[in-house]
């Protein structure tokens, strides 16, 4: 009896952690996904039981797979497709956390100035 496996770029996105198959393939010809502690190729056959790292943007998901779909389904579904670290979801959610409260980055000194700006030099032209 054959084991029964998915792509892992396929797996990817019917477990939603990718808008489209082609943005899952991308993410894994990148780098940004493991599989059993090394990196894998697009057509990499998972199966239930490998734990797979997946990078996306600041955030990392530590996972195991507990299921097999090649078709993307509802949230709800999708999340049964797969088991989160515990200690990893709550650094991820406490690095979520530190940059909703971080500042953000603004552009200063070239282009336009902001309205604030324009009129504080305004104020000083007139005086």
């Amino acid at each position: 009896m054959p084991d029964a496996s998915v792509r892992l770029d396929t797996w990817l996105w019917a477990a939603r952690f990718f808008k489209t198959r082609a943005l899952s393939a991308r993410a894994v010809d990148g780098g940004k996904v493991e599989v059993n502690g090394a990196r894998a190729k697009r057509a990499k056959a998972v199966k239930v039981g490998d734990r797979l790292r997946v990078r996306k943007g600041p955030f990392e998901h530590l996972l195991t797979v507990q299921g097999l779909s090649e078709h993307r389904g509802p949230p709800m579904r999708a999340a049964q497709l797969y088991e989160e670290d515990p200690a990893a979801k709550a650094q991820r959610e406490r690095h979520a956390a530190q940059l909703r409260v971080a500042p953000g980055l603004r552009y200063e000194g070239k282009g336009r100035p902001t309205k604030k700006d324009r009129r504080k030099l305004d104020r000083l032209v007139d005086s």
